[in-house]
């Protein structure tokens, strides 16, 4: 064997023993079967005008490093004075402009920041929602935080919608360190096996803690909207289940509804290892045009209704590093780019949703309603007040 051939396939062994390294690391064989399957996938009926639904969730976390109280004020305030403008000159098809989910830590509440985003969502610009870090839970430990902090959001401030049958608030979910329903593999973050149950039976409707690649927690079911069925004796229920579908009925405990998982194509690790493509907007991995596009081409929908595609990204707001990106010429860019490319009124029209807006509109999907998918943001859980029940 020359030198030169050895060197090669010195060079390949090293390749391939790194691409494994970095496999296992990233913990990609836990979904990459279904990414290679791309059964999620479907054609859109050419000449059908597509819509797209684009919602942007926030793991808003004002404590986040326990800064001191100036730094949590100064985080929150940031949000307040930046978000309007950032949104004052776009809209999407339905003249509304983007819309922020906060999904607001119960372990991190102030009532002086919850008001502070009750005012963006008396603007129109925001909605608000459940997060929760917790560890070595109970369910009884588990029910009282929900019950107690939901119960507090709908009457001090208006921030969730009430059951009208049953008085109860009504929430969306995104589970603190991804570790929904007991799912890390060394039990950490959770502990509760049965969490999906309870979030059901504590008014929760829908999760959007995935996806949460390249976490452990991530499920093997990617790039899809779905139902999961709890198993009240093993973690992790959540992580296949039956997809919702047109004309189909609610068959499990809890609706998943996940966003984008794959590859860039165009961010390579070392030019050679595409990197992983997990929703996640900041500056490390900002809203570049090929990432939206990306998003967009993946195809998340309701099975029967390919021509209604949902694009969920997330984040972790607070973070300084983050809010130049997040409240600045990037993100203005990013909607600059969704309202020209995918807003033309015949081929597609976009929709600034909250998580909230956005199960409303997968529920429309289910019940086999067509038409514009705009008019049915508050077809089963209506918009909350913004306004304390002692007002």
């Amino acid at each position: 064997m020359t030198s030169f051939l050895f060197v090669t396939l010195m060079v390949g062994v090293v390749a391939i023993a790194y691409l494994v390294t970095e496999v296992r690391k990233k913990n990609t064989l836990v979904w990459l079967p279904s990414y290679f399957k791309q059964d999620w996938k479907a054609p859109v009926t050419p000449g059908v005008t597509k819509h797209l639904m684009f919602c942007f969730v926030d793991h808003y976390e004002p404590m986040w490093l326990k800064p001191t109280y100036a730094v949590e004020c100064a985080r929150v305030a940031r949000w307040r004075q930046d978000y309007p403008k950032l949104c004052a000159n776009h809209r999407d098809a339905d003249g509304r402009a983007p819309v922020h989910s906060f999904f607001y830590p119960e372990e991190e509440y102030r009532p002086e920041h919850m008001r502070a985003l009750v005012e963006l969502c008396q603007l129109g610009l925001g909605e608000i929602d459940i997060h929760l870090h917790h560890d070595k839970d109970t369910e009884a430990g588990l029910r009282e935080k929900l019950s107690r902090f939901t119960e507090l959001l709908a009457r001090d401030h208006g921030a969730l919608p009430r059951n009208a049958l049953t008085g109860q608030p009504m929430w969306s979910f995104i589970h603190g360190n991804w570790a929904l329903d007991n799912s890390h593999p060394q039990g950490h973050f959770c502990g509760v096996n049965n969490e999906l149950v309870i979030l059901r039976e504590e008014g929760c409707y829908a999760d959007f803690t995935l996806p949460s690649a390249p976490d452990p927690c991530q499920t093997s079911t990617i790039n899809k909207i779905y139902y999961a069925i709890d198993d009240p004796h093993r973690p992790k229920s959540h992580d296949k289940g039956p997809r919702v579908r047109v004309g189909g009925q609610p068959t499990g405990d809890l609706m998943i509804i996940q966003g984008p998982l794959g590859f860039m194509p165009g961010s390579r690790k070392f030019g050679i290892i595409p990197r992983i493509e997990s929703s996640d907007v900041r500056t490390s991995c900002p809203p570049k045009l090929d990432r939206i596009d990306e998003w967009v081409r993946t195809g998340i929908h309701v099975e029967g209704r390919p021509e209604w595609i949902f694009v969920k990204v997330h984040t972790h707001g607070t973070q300084e590093r983050d809010m130049d990106t997040l409240l600045g010429e990037p993100m203005d860019k990013a909607f600059t780019h969704l309202e020209t490319r995918y807003n033309d009124g015949t081929d597609w029209k976009l929709h600034y949703v909250s998580a909230r807006e956005m199960y409303n509109i997968v529920k429309a999907a289910e019940a086999g309603l067509d038409g514009d998918p705009g008019q049915y943001r508050d077809l089963v859980v209506p918009r909350p007040s913004y306004v304390p029940e002692s007002a």
